[in-house]
């Protein structure tokens, strides 16, 4: 066999193993559901639930959810062209405190979970960007949630929730807008420290 033949054998199995290995990818939904099924695996967990367990519970929660959702992403997208403005050291503490803040608004939330089942209804990927949509019956009532995701070298990552037509990112986009405006970033920094305080203090107050 001459060097050609050997040459055009290579770059043949070459593309057939990238092709396989670009096909070995999950999906979104595929990629969702795991974090998804940990998350309700810790709010049904009896052992945790409690005032008592709060820190635990929300360590654990977090610690599952950081795996499916991209909160660095998501705080970017709702800072918008102000990202792009400040250093990465700005850009590193906005994200922890934008974090905390939806820790302590949506996982708060998320404590009343008693047991109801998501159903997984539809995926939608265009290029590097999916759309999966759930529903959740709460008492009777489906509620549908579409949760935003962008790939990330082969990980589907969360960066955005949409329920009932409202878009987690832009709802806090307009919120912060004007403060931006009027405040410039420092003066959002001091709002969203704030904010994260008084969730600490209602949290001493209901020991």
């Amino acid at each position: 066999m001459n060097n050609k033949i050997i040459y055009l054998f290579l770059i043949l199995g070459m593309v057939l193993y990238m092709g396989a290995s670009a096909n070995a990818v999950e999906g979104p939904t595929a990629q969702l559901k795991p974090t998804l099924k940990a998350l309700t695996d810790i709010l049904s967990d009896e052992s945790l639930k409690g005032d008592g367990h709060r820190t635990e519970r929300r360590t654990k929660v977090m610690t599952a959810i950081k795996i499916g959702f991209d909160f660095q992403e998501m705080s970017k997208r709702i800072l918008g062209r102000t990202w792009n403005e400040i250093g990465a050291d700005e850009q590193k503490l906005f994200t922890e405190l934008m974090t905390k803040l939806l820790e302590n608004v949506y996982i708060g939330k998320l404590e009343s979970y008693s047991g109801q089942q998501i159903e997984y209804l539809e995926e939608r990927i265009k290029g590097d960007r999916a759309q999966v949509t759930t529903s959740v019956d709460n008492k009777g009532v489906k509620i549908p949630m579409h949760y935003i995701l962008n790939l990330s070298g082969s990980k589907w990552m969360v960066y955005d929730i949409n329920i009932e037509g409202v878009s987690l990112v832009r709802n806090y986009m307009e919120q912060f807008k004007t403060i931006l405006r009027k405040e410039k970033f420092t003066g959002l920094i001091k709002v969203l420290e704030e904010k994260n305080r008084s969730f600490e203090t209602v949290k001493k107050e209901g020991k």
